[in-house]
């Protein structure tokens, strides 16, 4: 193996500790430290490309480090991990360690190939072409004409790098996801346009690709920058119900549970808050207040069969009055994304609007995966 020769990352993300993360200003952690979070995540998996991929860039990355003093290596680190939450495979896991290296430090492709085989190389290399890409520009504004073939042409790139091996995108949007969280200490103009370009680029793609937690997790962190008023709103909004809400939520899951295991049918039933950027859209869209909105409030119903969906939802009708034009039937029409699920909103125990989602496992690992999930 060639040991990279580092030098200043050209990357200025202001960068805060992540869950999962070790959160260090000193050097950059040894891959001890951070071994048990791959373990956690990828349980029984050989972990060894992983190890080497990290202490590869932990090398090519030594000495630059993020605005905040934290080492670099803590990004490209954290984008290892969502996509390990995600049980991606350990080539594209490698992969995102090492998605900077090229362009921050003096690592040729051809070290990527011989180190790590040709697909780590390939994804490495597609994740840097795609960083390149310009989507909104940064300085003098262009004319909507070349505007729109700018955008056009860099939509052909992306579609181009997601042909080729999904994983270049899925390690994109882990990469924007990170920076979208550390966004807080860049100048606003940049904080702007980095969260327009997230809004309308990255989460749609992610929504595109079936992804919903990284899709909603992008459009609540663009909406906080790109209206932080009615993001500061809203937010307050659901905190003023606070401790109410959790013992609400938790009081409807025990009634639930109990009610369906006296039908016969084995489910496991959470709670769920809808994100405050979906909460807005809606509010536009009906034209409605926040206390209009029937489904700030939910439960999330997973059960064995898609057989139990319906039972199941007949259980939850039976307790508490539909609300009526609030049912989707995604099962029977699954969305474009091939999402699949059972929605509907009942008036639930004092009175309280609440949105149910039914679905089995396998529809929840492709709600919350997508693409990812195959």
């Amino acid at each position: 193996m060639v040991t990279p020769v580092p030098r200043e990352s050209g990357h200025q993300h202001e960068s805060v500790p992540q869950a999962g993360v070790p959160a260090v200003i000193g050097e950059a952690p040894a891959w001890e430290e951070v071994a048990p979070e791959f373990e956690k995540r990828l349980p029984g998996a050989d972990l060894d490309l992983i190890r080497r991929a990290y202490e590869f860039a932990r090398a090519a990355h030594a000495g630059a480090r993020r605005r905040s003093g934290e080492p670099y290596l803590c990004h490209p680190l954290a984008v290892a991990l969502i996509l390990a939450d995600m049980q991606l495979d350990q080539e594209t896991i490698a992969a995102a360690l090492l998605h900077d290296v090229l362009e921050d430090a003096d690592v040729t492709l051809e070290q990527l190939q011989e180190t790590f085989g040709p697909r780590v190389a390939r994804l490495v290399d597609g994740v840097t072409k795609l960083g390149k890409i310009r989507w909104s520009p940064d300085n003098e504004p262009l004319s909507l004409e070349r505007e729109k073939i700018r955008q056009a042409e860099s939509l052909r790139k992306m579609l181009l790098a997601m042909a080729e091996d999904v994983g270049v995108v899925l390690i994109k949007l882990a990469d924007r996801l990170h920076n979208m969280r550390t966004l807080e200490h860049l100048p606003p103009e940049k904080q702007r346009r980095i969260a327009r370009e997230t809004m309308e680029i990255y989460a749609p793609l992610a929504n595109r690709l079936g992804i919903g937690h990284l899709k909603a997790e992008l459009e609540d962190l663009a909406f906080k920058y790109l209206e932080p008023q009615t993001y500061e709103a809203i937010a307050k909004a659901l905190e003023s119900r606070g401790h109410d809400r959790e013992r609400y939520l938790q009081q409807v899951i025990e009634q639930v549970k109990h009610a369906l295991a006296e039908a016969g049918i084995r489910a496991v039933v959470t709670g769920r808050e809808k994100h405050i950027a979906s909460i807005a859209r809606k509010m536009r869209q009906k034209q409605r207040s926040f206390d209009e909105i029937y489904d700030v409030l939910g439960i999330r119903v997973i059960v064995d069969e898609q057989r139990d969906c319906y039972a199941a939802l007949g259980v939850i009708h039976g307790m508490w009055h539909p609300i009526p034009g609030e049912f989707d039937d995604y099962i029977a029409t699954p969305k474009e994304n091939l999402y699949r699920s059972l929605h509907t909103a009942v008036i639930g125990p004092g009175g309280i609007p609440l949105e149910v989602q039914i679905r089995t496992h396998e529809m929840h690992r492709e709600a919350e995966y997508g693409i990812a999930a195959h």
